[in-house]
């Protein structure tokens, strides 16, 4: 039977039969790398990647696929490099704590990935659940689970009573001491040890909560939680394993010791002052600004019971700056890149905060870039993803308007196409 099916195979070659290819008629595609559209495109993908791109209508031949996308503006997958796939805000997401295992949010989570992908979002950054985030990953990659590629954290680390301490806020018997097996770090020892615990568990980045946050049951959302000394132990630690190092930062100082220390990505990023971002630009630190969540978070804190009171003032006070903060980021020249906090705010739509960084004053090319090439390059596959070219990865998606006529175009895409598989048409 072996040597039959070999035999076979070896015959079909000779007649030249071949895997179906995928001929993708475009009336437009963003060439991220410039910047520009360029009309009348067919992109060719065979197996999981671009095979080609060629100028006006081309067929395949009869044993491919031609897709007419002719009406539409056609663009490489998006990226969000904050997103958080086990959950999602409800009213009893705080109660949920005591209630579901790792079994629950594993199945939860499957509906969320699909969702993110049928978003257009291709490739997320995962920064912080239980684990299964990186088991979810893993499914993903097999085929088992329709969703996007993640990179993902794992268990974030945190300080102990700091944003992120998996035991805030719950009674005096379930507060235990969590170290760093559970992500909560007291010394440089410990901070080397949660590092290399989250490699040894499958993690491919590093998230830290170097400031109190909006949504953790403690009344801080400001205050710096790590020493220099931890957060260096940190850094230098994921350097040797070779992990991308991310920060959650409300508060200025907590996000002036993340940057000296060299933390590649500061997320939310609300009440940065400006020697702070000069600080960023000098030393090429990324602010993630995730305005989805600060807006999501305020609407959240004016629904009377939805949020704990502590939370809710938290809420109330930081939602509404940060949309202000990154226009302030943006002009005085900060890098940013795309990400949205999903999770916080809806899964799904994700592509809200295109709008959002519009109209805070970006414009509508550099918001694609922010989601295409800049977060290619911070996850280290710039020579794989990010732009529409030969040789990369086939994650396609298109819309029916060209964004920079109509932002909220991004907001529902219309075909959908992951390593060469088409999940929405």
């Amino acid at each position: 039977m072996k040597y039959a099916l070999t035999l076979c195979l070896a015959l079909f070659a000779l007649a030249g039969v071949h895997a179906q290819d995928i001929y993708l008629q475009c009336g437009e595609i963003f060439d991220a790398e410039s910047g520009k559209f360029l009309k009348e495109r067919t992109i060719v993908v065979s197996g999981n990647k671009i095979a080609g791109i060629q100028k006006g209508f081309v067929a395949g031949s009869a044993a491919d696929r031609t897709m007419d996308l002719r009406s539409k503006t056609v663009l490489p997958g998006f990226m969000d490099m904050h997103v958080h796939i086990e959950g999602e805000s409800s009213p009893s997401r705080y109660l949920e704590r005591f209630t579901k295992n790792d079994v629950d949010r594993a199945f939860q989570s499957t509906v969320y990935a699909k969702r993110t992908l049928l978003a257009g979002f291709t490739t997320v950054r995962d920064l912080g659940g239980s684990g299964v985030n990186i088991a979810l990953g893993k499914a993903i990659d097999q085929g088992i689970v329709d969703g996007p590629r993640i990179f993902a954290a794992g268990k974030a680390i945190a300080t102990t009573g700091g944003h992120a301490d998996p035991t805030n806020g719950v009674r005096k018997e379930l507060m235990h001491d969590p170290g760093p097996k559970e992500g909560v770090v007291n010394s440089p020892e410990d901070a080397r040890k949660a590092v290399r615990q989250r490699y040894k568990n499958g993690a491919h980045v590093i998230k830290i909560t170097a400031t109190g946050g909006v949504m953790s049951v403690a009344k801080n959302g400001q205050n710096p939680q790590f020493t220099m000394e931890e957060l260096k132990a940190i850094v230098d630690t994921a350097k040797d394993y070779g992990m991308l190092t991310a920060a959650h930062a409300h508060g200025d100082e907590g996000m002036r010791r993340a940057i000296l220390a060299g933390i590649k990505t500061i997320e939310h990023g609300t009440l940065m002052e400006e020697p702070t971002m000069d600080l960023m630009i000098e030393n090429n630190t990324y602010l993630v600004p995730t305005i989805s969540a600060g807006k999501a978070a305020a609407a959240m804190a004016e629904i009377p019971n939805y949020l704990p009171e502590v939370v809710a003032k938290k809420a109330r006070e930081i939602g509404p700056v940060s949309e202000k903060n990154f226009k302030r980021a943006y002009e005085k020249g900060v890098p940013i890149a795309f990400g949205t906090d999903a999770g916080v705010s809806p899964h799904g739509d994700n592509g809200k905060e295109f709008t959002y960084m519009h109209e805070a004053g970006m414009p509508v090319i550099a918001a694609l870039q922010s989601a295409m090439t800049v977060p290619a390059k911070l996850l280290g596959v710039e020579t794989e993803l990010g732009l529409l070219k030969t040789g990369f990865l086939a994650d396609i998606v298109a819309v029916d308007e060209n964004p920079v006529d109509n932002v909220r175009t991004l907001e529902s895409v219309s075909f959908v196409m992951k390593d060469g598989k088409v999940y929405k048409e």
